[in-house]
């Protein structure tokens, strides 16, 4: 009968939670890089015919911004989401993953009635709906775990830019 080693033992499941914890921030990642792409379709149906002839107004960045700075603000997401996973405490963690949930789902919602229906009113009233969902989530991330929540300050401060851009469609093209 072979014994088994307790130090060794504390390195094997050690090695086998960082592989989990690495697993599943890869899976985060992934989940937000995925809503990232199927809003970038959506994006892509009317992007270079119907939001090209907008008025738009003078802070309107050029297109090529968009998609990096989607791109970073859905990997710092993805990282955040991880965090709160990753201490698997409280009924409190579970909460804020589902609010997680539904803000994903709303910023993928956004660009379905902005660009996919081409309806910017529509789109206004669901992006301040986002925002403050988004605001949400920041705050139960933040009240679990400092970092997590400061991922966020990115996303809150562009989704605020892109209420008053969204804002400022409407108010200049009266659709």
């Amino acid at each position: 009968m072979q014994r088994i080693n307790k130090p060794e033992l504390n390195r094997d499941r050690l090695r086998y939670k960082r592989s989990f914890d690495l697993l599943g921030l890869i899976v985060f990642i992934i989940m937000c890089l995925a809503v990232s792409s199927v809003g970038g379709a959506i994006t892509a149906t009317s992007v270079d015919t119907w939001y090209q002839a907008l008025e738009k107004p003078p802070f309107n960045p050029p297109d090529w911004v968009f998609a990096p700075v989607w791109t970073a603000l859905y990997i710092l997401m993805g990282v955040a989401a991880w965090r709160i996973w990753r201490l698997r405490s409280s009924k409190a963690h579970h909460i804020a993953l589902s609010v997680f949930g539904l803000q994903l789902c709303l910023n993928l919602a956004w660009s379905f009635l902005f660009f996919g229906l081409q309806h910017i009113n529509l789109a206004l009233v669901e992006i301040v709906i986002l925002l403050i969902v988004v605001i949400i989530n920041m705050i139960m991330f933040w009240r679990l775990e400092r970092l997590a929540g400061l991922l966020f300050v990115p996303y809150v401060a562009w989704v605020s830019y892109a209420t008053i851009l969204n804002a400022s469609l409407s108010l200049l093209n009266k659709i």
